[in-house]
């Protein structure tokens, strides 16, 4: 079967996925579910022959080492990482090898001393939340403006093997930067994550997260205008709600005896209990 029918077989288009073909060129094993060539080739075709530091955890077979060492070119610095020693090996063919567990947080701070920076992290390691978590809370602050930490195999998040579902699962801690993020809106500042000032963008991608780095991008916002002319237009957000129908009538029959009375709050809790009810079908 050649690398066409091998694609088709999966399911895949890879016409014009350069990466797939580096993935079946290289001469050692890699795994790799069919869905992530497209990705790759959407997130890292831009880094291609360019001065990078690119990081690899879980490199143990070799197989990707040589499939991004031919992706990305002679130019890109390729670090491995692996908890087996037996990784080693392949620093004899050219390539930067560390050992140690992406759960330490010390290991990673001594990963960092000992390289600098860098400019993309692919974590293709163990999937565990732990592991996961870990790696995304202390390697972020040392990737470059501009650089990516893709994480892989995010379906362990839903699977027992891995301990899940659980409210500590990566994918709720995910969910939890993405709230912060939308920190940077200054009504729901309390929502702010220890990460919010680094990470400009999330990216979902099945079985895959993309983390966008950009410190400058990250600032709080605030509203503007262009100082255009105005229609003075009524804001029917809520025209016609529930809630603005019950305080009207309500409002208008105490009026008739005269009460002034106003439960907009009221019945807009209301109103959204009841809207709340009916978008459980969406979730």
């Amino acid at each position: 079967m050649n690398e066409a029918e091998l694609s088709t077989s999966l399911g895949m288009n890879t016409e014009g996925v350069n990466i797939y073909n580096c993935y079946v060129n290289s001469r050692y094993l890699s795994i790799k579910h069919s869905s992530y060539f497209q990705v790759y080739q959407d997130l890292l075709e831009e880094y291609r022959g360019k001065e990078i530091v690119f990081v690899e955890i879980g490199v143990l077979n070799g197989g990707s080492l040589f499939m991004w060492r031919d992706y990305l070119g002679p130019k890109a610095r390729i670090i491995g990482v692996d908890l087996n020693p037996l990784a080693k090996k392949w620093e004899s063919s050219g390539f930067e090898i560390f050992i140690g567990s992406q759960a330490d947080v010390d290991f990673w701070h001594n990963l960092f001393k000992a390289i600098g920076s860098v400019d993309v992290i692919l974590d293709d390691g163990g999937h565990t939340n732990e592991q996961q978590i870990v790696t995304a809370s202390v390697c972020i602050p040392y990737i470059r403006d501009g650089g990516l930490l893709i994480v892989e195999d995010t379906h362990s998040s839903y699977m027992n093997d891995f301990g899940n579902p659980s409210k500590y699962s990566f994918m709720n801690f995910v969910k939890r930067l993405m709230d912060g993020v939308n920190s940077r809106f200054p009504a729901v500042h309390d929502l702010r994550h220890t990460l919010s000032a680094l990470v400009y963008s999330i990216g979902i991608f099945e079985s895959i997260v993309c983390f966008k780095i950009d410190r400058n991008k990250c600032f709080m916002s605030a509203p503007t205008s262009n100082g255009g002319i105005s229609s003075d237009a009524a804001d029917f957000r809520y025209h016609n709600s529930r809630a603005m129908r019950l305080n009207d009538f309500l409002t208008f029959q105490l009026k008739r005896i005269g009460i002034r009375f106003s439960a907009k709050t009221f019945f807009s809790k209301i109103d959204q209990k009841l809207i709340g009810i009916k978008l459980r079908r969406y979730f």
